[in-house]
């Protein structure tokens, strides 16, 4: 199941497709998920927030 939250330094759309099993459960065998193929392609639509830094 996902997380509720998207850690920091995660783009929201990766991280909700690589922990929900449901999005990828309506495919056929050996299909591709379209939102996943143009992630691949394009980068990240998102602007992914960075992590905290904690060096002090």
């Amino acid at each position: 199941m996902a997380a509720t939250q998207t850690p920091p330094g995660e783009c929201p759309q990766c991280w909700e497709h690589a922990h929900n099993k449901r999005i990828h459960r309506k495919l056929k065998p050996r299909e591709d998920c379209k939102p996943c193929i143009d992630h691949m392609v394009n980068g990240c639509p998102y602007i992914v927030p960075k992590k905290e830094s904690r060096w002090w």
